[in-house]
């Protein structure tokens, strides 16, 4: 039986709550969520690797139970924040699991310290212009012109109904996906100042897109074992931007599921069976 614990690290005055599970000493890997997640989607997929891996995943700044910072988060506070975090927790050379926010945050913690990274393992999680849909139509809006109205329009993504959308959407059989995550990711968008946060990262998205030539620019010099995972129904990152990772990482592997945006609720199992036969290779 697979020993999870539940710890929370202070990092320079913010609370950074994490799981820890497996062996230290084991190789070492990072799983990093993206939005409105936190790190309970990772429920179903670490017992399955913690034989082989000492896996951390923690919440990001703002989400779950990690502590809700003043307004103005930027992706990357959340990254430096983090990369602090794996210092404090003695990640010193570990794989990353990205997906959704958590490729931003991963992506750029791999520009500033390449050598911590063992390999990378992109659960739709993008890199590439090609990668994003029409779903971020209202979200570019806003980038365009950051007005009140532009801001409030993009209030609907955090509603409820959005949240169990975002699970659901690409799903063949619905009646597959638990409730339990997006229930979660609900309760913790009810939490003060959760909403306007959202909104501001919302805004803040920009600066990944703007980094993606340097997110690029670090595949192609440093040629990082990369394995991408991709729900191939996802509304919000395409196939195309997963196929797009071999372009300057040839390489890389490249693995589709039948399922939408958060694979994991479905597919943990077969992921977890490519990530073991990815990293053991």
């Amino acid at each position: 039986m697979t020993t999870v614990s539940y710890r929370t690290a202070n990092v320079d005055g913010t609370h950074i709550f994490y799981r820890q599970a497996g062996t230290p000493g084991a190789p070492k890997l990072l799983l990093l969520h993206g939005f409105p997640s936190a790190s309970h989607m990772f429920r179903d997929l670490i017992p399955l690797l913690a034989d082989r891996f000492h896996i951390i995943a923690p919440d990001l700044p703002g989400f779950g139970k990690s502590d809700m910072p003043p307004r103005g988060l930027t992706f990357e506070r959340i990254a430096e924040t983090i990369g602090r975090f794996t210092e404090l927790v003695g990640f010193d050379r570990y794989a990353l699991y990205v997906f959704d926010y958590g490729a931003p945050t991963g992506f750029r913690l791999a520009v500033k310290h390449p050598e911590r990274i063992t390999a990378i393992i992109s659960q739709n999680g993008n890199a590439y212009e090609e990668g994003l849909s029409d779903g971020w139509n209202s979200t570019r809006a806003y980038w365009e012109d950051p007005s009140e109205t532009n801001r409030e329009a993009l209030r609907d993504f955090l509603k409820p109904e959005t949240t169990a959308w975002q699970y659901t959407h690409g799903v063949p059989d619905t009646t597959a996906v638990s409730p339990d995550g997006y229930s979660l990711d609900n309760y913790y968008l009810t939490r003060p100042g959760a909403h306007d946060l959202q909104l501001d990262l919302f805004g803040d998205y920009k600066s990944n897109v703007a980094l993606y030539p340097v997110f690029q620019h670090y595949f192609r010099t440093h040629q990082p074992r990369f394995l991408a995972v991709w729900g191939r129904n996802d509304p919000f990152f395409l196939p195309s931007g997963a196929e797009a990772f071999k372009r300057d990482i040839p390489k890389a592997v490249v693995r589709f599921f039948d399922t939408g945006h958060f694979a994991l609720e479905t597919h943990a199992a077969e992921i977890a069976a490519v990530i073991r036969d990815f990293l053991s290779a």
